[in-house]
């Protein structure tokens, strides 16, 4: 059962990476500007393509490609393992395993993310022409090349602290946030499903409603986390860091922008939660029913 797990887990994180990586650029973006170079989600969209073309909404997939199929897989495989092992069941069991899940993935979640946000908020305006790589042109001008040299300039200059910058404030993102992901699906597919009938047989449509919906939910508890861990992540593009330290980063960002400044970029995030945690959460679960049916083993109700 844990190498399906495992296996949903991948294939479910890609999905997700398709669809959701134009709606993180911007979020990023938005995270991240220092200036108010954007106006808002519309404009960002507008001004990315314009400026970088269509591919610049997927600058730094490479490393959330290679690594949410990873992601997915620890945290679908170690939710599913704690279930068994430790006799969980109903909304709090989900919750906990969800938690633990969660915590654990953050430590590979945490360098790939790194990564992903540098690479994303440098060079703001040069042209992107290829997905994962720069031109020859662009590579005389960005600090970083591809998510994978972003890494190894960071470990040569840094260290390994380095790579984990951001750690403790991914981990109290991460923990929270599917404790709520994992419950509120749960209740959803509950909810959703017609009376009389399984849970285990709810349609493609309503678990793609349960799915984005619970994305959405634990997405807007944990936001304010996510733009300190960003901005925190980010602060090694420039020439001079800006913040000392996340506490400093908590200080400067209230009170040079208030509590909106923990907002910003909320909307393009929740507009790209619905569609990817849909499409994860819907290929996870079907993946999951195909190969119990696969392999003979009884569809169990949720208690």
């Amino acid at each position: 059962m844990v190498a399906f797990d495992f296996f949903a887990g991948c294939l479910g994180g890609l999905a997700g990476v398709v669809v959701g990586h134009p709606f993180d650029t911007v979020k990023v973006r938005l995270q991240t500007q220092a200036t108010r170079h954007y106006t808002g989600v519309t404009n960002c969209f507008i001004q990315i393509v314009k400026k970088e073309g269509p591919l610049g909404l997927f600058k730094g997939m490479a490393s959330p490609l290679a690594g949410l199929g990873l992601i997915n897989a620890i945290i679908f495989g170690v939710q599913g393992e704690a279930i068994r092992r430790f006799n969980l069941s109903g909304l709090k069991g989900e919750c906990i395993a969800g938690g633990l899940a969660g915590a654990v993935q953050s430590f590979v979640c945490c360098p790939m993310e790194l990564a992903k946000t540098r690479v994303q908020v440098q060079g703001i305006r040069t042209k992107c022409n290829h997905i994962f790589f720069h031109t020859l042109q662009e590579k005389s001008v960005l600090q970083y090349h591809g998510s994978l040299h972003c890494i190894k300039k960071v470990y040569q200059s840094e260290g390994l602290r380095g790579c984990f910058r951001g750690m403790s404030v991914t981990l109290l993102r991460d923990a929270p946030a599917f404790t709520s992901y994992f419950g509120s699906f749960y209740l959803l597919c509950h909810w959703l499903t017609p009376e009389g009938s399984s849970v285990n047989e709810l349609s493609p449509m309503r678990l793609l409603m349960a799915g984005g919906l619970g994305g959405t939910f634990s997405w807007i508890f944990t936001y304010p986390i996510d733009v300190i861990k960003s901005r925190y992540q980010a602060d090694g593009v420039g020439p001079k860091p800006n913040y000392n330290g996340i506490l400093d980063c908590v200080k400067k960002t209230y009170a040079n922008e208030g509590i909106a400044g923990f907002m910003r970029g909320m909307t393009a995030t929740i507009l790209r939660a619905f569609p990817v945690n849909a499409a994860t959460l819907t290929v996870v679960t079907i993946t999951l029913r195909f190969a119990r049916d696969l392999h003979d083993q009884p569809r169990l109700e949720a208690a």
